[in-house]
């Protein structure tokens, strides 16, 4: 995979991080979706902050991408740069607010999740490939086993249940 060398601590950080996000989908939806939450918050704040003071780096990306993706970036995207990963930034935020809600954004946010984790597949190793794939399986367990309350509300295991005393005949 083209630039493995040089991201092989991130690339191998990223993955053993989506394998735990995988895994807490399967365990506690709740706490995946916190997670997404943060990853997605701190993916928001990076990029947008990103593409207001260096957004040549996101450059870079090029050469490690499919070469339909490489075309793009080298060309209409390294002119619009900011822009364009302002709005990434963006959708990444309401991501991030999505999950933390409740009923339909939870869903919503699951499917931009989807769909923006998708889309980044051809980055390759910039986007920490097969990471994306993980984390898309991620959301679709939260899709498919979550309760969709807030998700600060969740079911503890060791919650205390009221035991009603029998009264005396």
């Amino acid at each position: 995979m083209k630039g493995l060398e040089t991201y092989l601590t991130i690339w191998i950080g990223s993955n053993i991080a989506g394998i735990l996000i995988l895994l807490s989908a399967l365990k506690a939806t709740k706490l995946a979706r916190f997670i997404f939450t943060l990853l997605f918050g701190w993916a928001c704040y990076i990029n947008f902050t990103t593409a207001h003071s260096t957004p040549e780096v996101y450059l870079e990306y090029a050469g490690m991408s499919i070469s339909l993706y490489s075309n793009f970036i080298e060309g209409w995207f390294s002119e619009n740069i900011t822009i364009m990963v302002s709005v990434i930034a963006v959708c990444q935020g309401l991501i991030a607010v999505g999950m933390a809600l409740k009923g339909f954004w939870v869903k919503l946010a699951c499917a931009g999740a989807i769909l923006f984790l998708t889309a980044i597949i051809p980055l390759g190793v910039g986007a920490g490939f097969p990471f994306s794939i993980t984390v898309i399986f991620a959301a679709y367990f939260i899709l498919k086993r979550d309760d969709f309350e807030y998700v600060w509300r969740f079911n503890h295991p060791f919650k205390k249940t009221e035991i009603k005393m029998m009264e005396p005949e």
